[in-house]
Parts: structure tokens; sequence; C-alpha cells
């Protein structure tokens, strides 16, 4: 989001993360495992015929545990189910037979009424050894080598104690993968490793004759530190393994820790709010002297009797209940040793009407890399229906009204009816601006929030809800990208949370703005307000009295300032950081003095941004809970507004985990691992780290904690930043993830991915040419966890390259060279409506309500769509009429279309990492993409514009995806004549069966030739 002078522009979840949550998320099984790459692991003892089901009971105490399931395809056991037998301290199992189903649906219950149900979704389990530990699920066996006729701990003359830290990969279950010296490898997934201490698990193994060992860790979901493809070699003793590093001979971690004991605190100021038949249940977080790492949830009421529910967050919204009915729930804490506090006082409930239409939408859950973005701004884009159109308070000023062009115009409607043309370009996801209500004089980009739990009723209509278009999108198979704020809320607070009370007075010179106060009136930005005539209706946000509990300096006191009008100003007239109006809990209380200083995270932008307080856990469960909501209805990711002025920790301890929890706990850890989450780290600079400052740097916002911090998140957050700013540039990790290792493709080592993937802001500043954007973005690389997720854009709703405030203006020929090399080179293409014709090229991209916006940027496209456009496929438009097939026929619109047909024909122009080793050429590059689960392999060679010559290349045959011509290759080299600017070649690898080169995709248009 961009800052501009213009006052109405816009503007504790536990440290450790459940690791179904980040299934896949991280580095596959390797290639020297007994075991397919990017495969989710079981052991091999079950044969597939069977699982053993382990349930842990530390944090239970039930009098008896029982197993309810049902075979994939079969039948449900009797209520209560099987009961479970004692396997190891802390541990239940049964082992159960599953004929030929490929896994297990399951529940368990005290046999008494209480059940763990996995909050109403029951547990899906696969085969072999299984564990459910507090909500987590994964594949161990945790009682391995602790039987009767086995000691604990090997003591033999060579023995290995292997502690494995825990603190910055966020694992709750760790198995260990080895083979001594010589000998064979433990069968997958390893063996279980222990609880130690906090944040350390232990295993001893017995190395026989062997000196040392290999070794690699895993999370028990097919998710492994394997010490980037390499393994560990680990040695007799004791030996640590943390953030990589081994240290061997090592002393031992948890000596001088002693056994915790002590339970957390119990869980305070726990609240219940019911919407229809869903809870939303918040509390202040718990304490402990080493760390509370879950919460534990009891539910009673209803039909369903007693649920217990497991999660890390300090925000629980809980579906599907009855209507009309009274519940119940209290909340406990849990700590890393599994001591669990007293229960929290209980907070109870009465739910409302069962919806009649209930929420739809399943995010289609499929590799991002796969999907270009279109980025519309939603109120800008097409108008599907005329009568929510709302002008605002700025409309005659801003000069919009002349034009008949109200700033609320475009809507879910509109976008609904064009969709077709978006699928016909050929994209497969649409990025859209903050859905949820805002509230300020000019308010249609969406960034200023002030109802986050309600959807802005001037997008919608009867037939076109939020709910609608995401599952219109989805029928056609295209995915929509949510933008949401966590940093800020609009001036007049965030409802729900807090509102300020400004002062007001009617009189002679200000009766004119403050509309007369009308009790029973609800602002929604939509209506009109009976008295005032207006949508924009201010009555509620001031008062001549002083508030009950004011906090506001001078209120009411007429300052020596006069309005541009002449009126008197009073203090405390317009919400403002500095004057106490917002409580120091919720809100930052100061203004933003250094872009790339610490105040940056902590103040004020803006006066129409008021700054959360994001480490205040009533702020969090605030936002957290508004956000699922968003994520029950389907939405398929998140781009995060503003993401760089919120501290890296609070994103890792507390957004981010609490984002890949929802979407794991409603959909699944499959839709967890493709919910694209990406960050608006805005670095407006032309080098690589912004002006040496980490801190506020895109990369950096793309790897987990690496240090060890206060629990307090404000302290934190202090912490952080000062030990990332002393350790400085040179000393941040680096990745290999995005690149090749010679033309082989390798698999990537996710295992410290924060889960927030970003914009490519070094790009962006750099696109002036193609060039020169490629040559910064490939510098960056390594800097980025996994940078072929890189969302890659030339302009925006903010800026154009290099901070310029206008609208890319390079020409046609050097656009069609940037999409060229945005849609083969690694990372997410992304485009800004109207750039496919150029829409505004040379305009001031925003300027507030001082110009019409007609003429800006964010001008209204739905004329240019006018017509009917029917899409057969992506990029394949069956039939247009009227205008919408006119800018379709546009150059770079017809461009665009087969730029996208040729990249989803090529698997490595989408997912494949990237290297230009062996290659002379300015802009040209090898790509390769495999996987070993879909036997697919896919490798290409492409040069943009320029020519090219490839060296030590793999010989075969070479086919040009552009023109079809056929290249053999039998010494390594191949060279490739000048396409011509904006132009390209793409020569795939003939590998024959389904990897088979595909020749020539498409047909010649004005670029591609």
């Amino acid at each position: 989001m961009r800052r501009t002078p213009h006052r109405l522009l816009r503007r504790p979840l536990a440290a450790a993360v459940a690791a179904a949550g980040l299934l896949g998320l991280l580095t596959a099984v390797p290639q020297t495992r007994p075991a397919p790459a990017g495969e989710p692991v079981a052991s091999s003892s079950a044969a597939g015929g069977t699982a053993t089901v382990f349930y842990s009971t530390k944090t239970r105490a039930w009098s008896a545990y029982y197993l309810h399931y049902s075979p994939d395809g079969g039948s449900w056991t009797t209520v209560p189910g099987t009961r479970m037998q004692a396997a190891c301290a802390d541990w239940v199992k049964l082992t159960v037979p599953l004929g030929g189903a490929a896994g297990l649906k399951a529940t368990f219950t005290d046999g008494s009424g209480t059940w763990d149900n996995n909050a109403g979704r029951n547990y899906d389990l696969g085969t072999g050894n299984i564990t459910v530990q507090d909500g987590t699920v994964a594949h161990s066996d945790p009682c391995a080598g602790t039987g009767p006729d086995e000691p604990e701990e090997p003591g033999g003359p060579n023995t290995a104690s292997v502690y494995y830290a825990t603190s910055t990969v966020g694992w709750s279950t760790v198995n260990l993968h080895y083979r001594p010296h010589g000998g064979a490898w433990t069968a997958v997934p390893g063996i279980g490793m222990e609880a130690a201490c906090t944040g350390w698990m232990k295993r001893t193994v017995d190395l026989g004759a062997a000196t040392g060992l290999q070794a690699a860790f895993n999370n028990g979901n097919g998710v492994w530190d394997n010490n980037n493809g390499g393994d560990y070699t680990l040695s007799a003793g004791l030996t640590t393994v943390k953030d990589r590093t081994v240290t061997a001979s090592a002393k031992d971690p948890c000596a001088a820790e002693e056994p915790d004991t002590e339970a957390p605190s119990a869980p305070t100021a726990v609240k219940a709010a019911a919407d229809g038949v869903a809870v939303v249940l918040t509390w202040e977080p718990a304490t402990d002297d080493r760390g509370v790492t879950a919460y534990q949830i009891t539910r009673t009421g209803g039909t369903k009797g007693t649920v217990v529910v497991d999660t890390t967050s300090t925000v629980f919204s809980d579906t599907g209940l009855d209507a009309h009915t009274a519940y119940r729930y209290t909340v406990r804490a849990v700590d890393a040793a599994g001591n669990v506090s007293a229960d929290s006082a209980p907070a109870t409930v009465t739910t409302g009407e069962k919806p009649t239409s209930p929420a739809t939408g399943t995010p289609l859950g499929t590799d991002p890399r796969k999907d270009p973005i279109y980025f519309v701004l939603t109120a800008r884009f097409n108008d599907g229906d005329a009568t929510n159109n709302r002008g605002g308070s700025q409309h005659e000023k801003s000069g919009n009204a002349a034009n008949d062009d109200p700033m609320f115009r475009g809507d879910f409607k509109g976008l609904v009816q064009k969709l077709d043309y978006i699928k016909g370009l050929g994209f497969s996801a649409v990025w859209i601006t903050p859905v949820v209500l805002n509230r300020s004089d000019y308010d249609y980009h969406g960034y200023h929030g002030y109802d986050f739990y309600k959807v802005d009723p001037r997008l919608e209509s009867a037939g076109a809800s939020y709910q609608d278009l995401i599952d219109a999108a989805h029928a056609k198979g295209m995915k929509i990208y949510q933008d949401v704020v966590h940093n800020h809320s609009s001036r007049w607070g965030a409802k729900g949370l807090f509102t300020p009370k400004a002062y007001g007075v009617r009189d002679a010179q200000w009766s004119w703005y403050y509309d007369e106060k009308n009790d029973g009136f609800s602002y929604d930005g939509l209506t009109v307000e009976p008295k005032s005539g207006k949508s924009y209706y201010n009555g509620d946000l001031w008062s001549t009295a002083e508030p009950t509990g004011n906090t506001c300096v001078g209120w009411g006191t007429a300052t020596g300032h006069t309005s541009p009008e002449g009126y008197r100003i009073y203090n405390c007239q317009w919400p403002s950081p500095t004057s106490g109006m917002f409580p120091k809990a919720l809100y930052h209380t100061c203004w933003i003095g250094n872009w790339e200083g610490e105040d940056s995270r902590s103040c004020w932008l803006h006066d129409d941004l008021a700054d959360f307080n994001t480490e205040n856990a009533q702020v969090q469960n605030y936002l957290i809970g508004a956000y699922n909501k968003y994520i029950d209805m389907g939405v398929d990711g998140f781009r995060l507004d503003t993401a760089v002025h919120i501290p890296r920790t609070t994103w890792n301890r507390r957004f981010l985990p609490a984002i890949q929890e929802r979407v794991t706990q409603r959909f699944g850890a499959e839709a967890a691992e493709n919910f694209f989450v990406f960050g608006e780290v805005a670095a407006f600079v032309n080098d690589k780290w912004n002006r040496g400052s980490v801190n506020h740097s895109a990369q950096f916002f793309t790897w987990k904690e690496r240090g060890e911090y206060s629990a307090d998140d404000e302290k934190a957050a202090l912490e952080m930043y000062d030990y990332e700013q002393q350790r400085g540039t040179a000393a941040q990790p680096v990745s290999d993830n995005a690149f090749l290792k010679g033309n082989a493709y390798h698999a990537p080592d996710r295992s410290r991915f924060s889960g927030m993937n970003i914009i490519d802001m070094r790009m962006h500043m750099n696109f002036g040419d193609a060039d020169n954007a490629f040559h910064n973005g490939k510098d960056s690389d390594d800097a980025v966890n996994d940078a072929t997720y890189n969302v890659v854009y030339v302009d925006s709703h903010d800026y154009g390259p290099n901070k310029s405030s206008e609208r890319y203006t390079g020409g046609t020929d050097a656009w069609a060279e940037n999409m060229s090399l945005m849609w083969t080179f690694r990372g997410i293409p992304t485009l800004y409506y109207g750039s496919e014709i150029e829409f505004q090229k040379g305009k001031k991209i925003d300027c507030g309500p001082t110009c019409p916006l007609a003429t800006t940027g964010r001008a209204y496209f739905g004329d240019h769509l006018a017509g009917e456009v029917t899409a057969s496929d992506f990029g394949k438009v069956s039939s247009a009429t009227g205008k919408v097939a006119d800018t379709l026929a546009a150059p770079l619109a017809r461009h665009l279309q087969r730029l996208n047909e040729i990249r989803r024909a090529v698997p490595a122009l989408q997912m494949g990492q990237y290297s230009t080793e062996g290659i002379s050429g300015s802009m040209a590059y090898k790509r390769r993409y495999t996987d070993a689960a879909t036997g697919t392999d896919s490798f290409a060679l492409v040069t943009v514009s320029g020519s090219a010559t490839y060296t030590g290349i793999p010989n075969g045959t070479y086919k040009d995806a552009v023109t079809g011509d056929t290249k053999q290759v039998t010494g390594g080299t191949l060279t490739v004549p000048a396409p011509g600017k904006g132009n390209l070649r793409v020569y795939v690898l003939d590998l024959g069966g389904k990897n088979a080169a595909p020749g020539k995709i498409g047909a010649a248009g004005p670029y591609l030739k």
C-alpha cells in the first residue's frame, strides 16, 4: 500500500507451529530415502493393510480412550468405538485392519460423552504408524525402543545421543532417520525422538561397531530437514543439531535445566461471540515459566456432547453448531512438557439462526505457481449493479461527480460478469483489493478497514455476494486472492475492537460537517441515513460532551488554528496518534519518523491509517478471528498489505501460523500447503537490501526466526530487530531453492520458510526495462527462501518502476518484452488491470480527492469491457462481442493469451528452478521441474529478445514452443539467434511419453512468432 501526502488516500499464537499445518511446505523426502520424493511417508511396518494409531494421553487425563473410526469407503464402528490399549508412557494405541482402504477417518472419546473430533472435521489418517497429539497428526512410533524387553537407552560401547532443536522448525513430532556408517537406513520415517527439555528432542541409538552415523530428521508428514540434501554426519557420543549447525561432543543442552513441573497460568478474559451458528472464542494468553505451546478448548452443550479441541492460537472459530443453543467454553493452557493449567473461567453464549444458504466455498488447493494473477481494484473494474454505487463526501470536490464516476462503481457482480474476460486472457487467479467494510472520506480502495468482520455492502448485490464471487471463480477453475490488512484500521478505529469519539459541535461554523445524531442508525457505507441524506453519515463519530473514560488531552478546547474556511479548530476534533484519543494497549501513539527505522513498525504512517498495536493479544485475536471468516469462505490466498510495518516475530509467532492452522483445520494439510500468502514488503530502492536494513527488506520476511526471544511479543520484536540489525546483511541465511544444480532439479528445502512469500519489489523497482529487472531479480534470489514463489509485476495501484507515480509508459514493445520475461522467468507473473491495453499509461496513479479518478491510474475500466465474452479455456475465447472484443484484440492482450498458453504447457516455466550457468545472452536461462510422484520432468531453454548460446546441456531433441523449430543437440551446445524485442524462444527437451516436448503452442501473434 502506498503512502502519499494526501490525507484521503488509504492507507499470542505459541511459538510452535502445528506440523500438520506445514505439510509439504518444507523439503520433500530426499531421493536417498526409500520413499518417493514429495509424498507423505508412513512406516513400512503396516504394509498398507493396517494402521496403528497412537494417541497422546498426557494432556487429556481421561479414564479410558476409545478409537471410533471408519476405513475409507467403509462403515463407522459402533459408538464409542474400540478401546485403545496402553502403549508406553503417555501413549495408548490400537492397530486396526483396513482391508484395501488407503486410510481411515477417526475420532477419539473417553466413552462417557467427551470427544476429540478435530473441531468437528474428524481426523483423516493414513496407514502405518500414526500419532495424534494435541490435534497434530504425524507418522511415527513414539514407543519404539521402549518395550518391556528393550532398554530405554542403548548401552553398547558405541552409542550416539542425538539432540535436535525444534525452536526454529516448529515441529511437535520429530523422527530420526539414520544409518550407522556402513549400515542400512532405518525404515522411513525413522524412529521417534522424545522430548528432552524445552525446545529439544532426543534419541540415543546403538551404532554397533560403527563410529558415527548419517542422519536426517522429519516431522512425520513428509517434511524433512536433510541438511539441504546432504544429510547430517554425526559422531558417537553426544551431538546437538540446531538450525543446521552440528556440535559434536557437545554439552547436554538439557543438563542444567530442571524438569519442568510447573503448569501454565489459566487463560483469562475468555469471551465468546455468536454469529448465527458459529462462535468466535478469544482469550488473553496464559503465562508459563518456559512458554505456552498450545491451548485446549472444552465445549459443552448442544447435541454433540462434550468436545475437546486443540489450538496454538488465542482465538478459535467454532462452526456448524446447533441453532438457538446455549454453549459453555473453558480453555486450558499447555506447555512443552505437557503440563496443563487449570480451567479458565467459563464463557457462555447462545447461537442464533442457522443461515438458509451455508457457505459453500472450498479453496482449489493447487500449486499457486501454476496460476498467473490478474490484479483488480474491485471498485474500479466493472459495474454490474448501479444501485450500490456511492460517491462519498468527496464526490463533488474530487471532480468525480462531473464525470458521473462515483468512487464505488465496480462491484462483485461486475467482476463475476467478466471472469470469462480474465480467463480468456489466460489468468487463473484474481487478486482483489480488501473486501471489509471501510470508513473514510475516500475509501473505495478498501485499505481503511472499519468493520473487519463485515463485507462492504458497496461491493455486494443480490445474487452477487462475496461468497457468490468465490464460488463463481472456483466453478471456472479460477482462484481468489484477498488483500488483507493487519497493520492498521481506518482513522475511525475498528468496530468491535475500539472506535474513537471525536469532539464536535453543531454551531454556526460546523453544522455543515457534523450530522445530527441518529441512535437508531448503523453505518454500513451503503444505506442512506434519512436525516442527513448521506450514506457517509458521521453522527455517531462525534460528541460535544466528553466521553466517559476519555484520554484525549484538552478535550474540546479551542486551539489557535483555523480550517481553510476560517473555522475554529478544537482539540480532539480529529483522530490523531499523539492526542491520547487511542488507547496505547490497542494502537500505537506516534507518527513515523524513519521509514527504515524501528518506528516504521510501531507508529502511524498516515492520519487515515490508525496503526494497530499488533503485539497486543486483543488486537491479534480481533484480526485472526476476522480473517478466519474469509478463510472459511474458501478464498485461495491472502495478499498481506503493509507487511513490513509489522515485526517479523509477530508474523512468525501469530498471524502466519494462525492462517496455516485455520486452513488445515477447515480444508486439510494439502490445502494449507497451497494457500498462497504473499506480503507487500515495500522497499522502494534498486539495491538488494533496503538501504542496508535487513528488517525492512522483502526477502527477510520469508524466513523463520533463528533467535530465541522474550515470550512477550513487544519485547521480542525489539530483541529480534536489534539482533538482526547487528548481524547485518552478510550474516543473513541463503537459499538455493530457486536454482538448478547443473542441469538437475533438486528438492527445495523449505524447513526455514516463514509462511510468507513476497512481492518482488526489486524487479518491480527495476522494470524500467526488462534486462535490468532480470539481472537485479537474479541477484536477490539467494536471499529469498524460495524465489519461485515471488509475485512479479511491472506496476500496480501504488507505483510504477523506480517508484514512479505514473502507470508504466515505456511503450508497447517494452511491455511485450517485460511480459515475455515475467511469463518465462521464475516467479508468478502478475498484471494490474488494464495493462493489457496500456490503460491510462503515463497517468498519475493516485492523487486522492484532488483530481477526478477518471484522470488517474485508478480509472474505471468497465467501458472497455462492454459486451459479451465467453472463454472456452484459459487464454482461449470462443466468442466476444462489443467493446470487449476490441479489448481482447489489442496487441498486448493477444501476446498475453499466447504467453499463458505456453506457460501452462511447460511445467518448467511454472514451477521450475533456473540457472544461467554455461549460458551467454542477456536474458537467457534454463529451467527444470521434476516431480517423481507424478512422473513429471520438464527442461526448457529460454531466451528473451536476444540471442543465446547454451553449453553443457543434456543431449537430445529440443522443440521451440514459439515456432515449432526442432534442434538436435549432440555435443551439449545449442545456439539460438535473436528472436527480436518482445519475442522469445522456449526450446523444450523432448523426454518422451508424458514429458514429450509439445512443439509449437498456439498461433503466431504480434510478438511471439
